[in-house]
C-alpha cells in the first residue's frame, strides 16, 4: 500500500514539475530585445528575487529526488532471494552454477533427452600417406612448358 501511494505521488509530482518548466521563461529569452533597450546587463542574471514558480520547481524537484531515494532503499531493503519460492518457469529449469571458481561449467544433458537415438559406429578410414621428398608433387617442380625442349 505504501508503495502505490508513493508511485501516485511520483507521477503526479513529476506532472507538476514538468508543467512548472514548461511555464518559465528562460534566461535568454529577452536576449533579443535587451540589446536593443540598452538594458543587456540583465539579459542573463540580475533577475531579483526568485518567483513562484521557481521556488515551486525547486520544492518540487526535492520532493521527487526525496520519493526516489526512498523507494529505492525500500525496495532494496525488501529484496530477498529470487529463487526462495519463486516460480521461475522455465528459468527454474536452469541447472546452478559451479561452486568451485576456477572450474567450468559442462551444461546437464538430460537422460531422457535423446533415448531413441542410435549410436554411430566409428567408421576407420584410410588416411592418404603424405608424398615423399624424391616424388614431386602436383605444381611443383615443373617449369614452364614453353621453356621446355621436346
Amino acid at each position: 500500500m505504501l508503495l502505490v501511494t508513493l508511485n501516485v505521488l511520483f507521477v503526479l509530482v513529476a506532472i507538476a514539475m514538468i508543467a512548472l518548466i514548461l511555464m518559465q521563461r528562460g534566461a535568454g529569452a529577452a536576449a533579443g530585445s535587451g540589446f536593443g533597450g540598452g538594458a543587456s546587463a540583465t539579459v542573463f542574471g540580475a533577475r531579483g528575487s526568485a518567483s513562484f514558480l521557481t521556488k515551486a520547481t525547486k520544492w518540487l524537484a526535492i520532493a521527487f529526488f526525496g520519493i526516489t531515494l526512498f523507494m529505492a532503499w525500500y525496495a532494496t531493503r525488501q529484496a530477498t532471494d529470487p529463487t526462495a519460492g519463486a516460480d521461475l518457469g522455465v528459468m527454474s529449469q536452469v541447472p546452478a552454477a559451479p561452486a568451485a571458481p576456477g572450474a567450468l561449467a559442462v551444461p546437464a544433458v538430460p537422460e531422457a533427452a535423446a533415448p531413441d537415438v542410435p549410436a554411430v559406429p566409428a567408421q576407420e578410414q584410410a588416411v592418404p600417406a603424405a608424398p615423399s621428398e624424391s616424388e614431386p608433387v602436383a605444381g611443383e617442380g615443373e617449369s614452364d612448358p614453353a621453356a621446355q625442349t621436346p
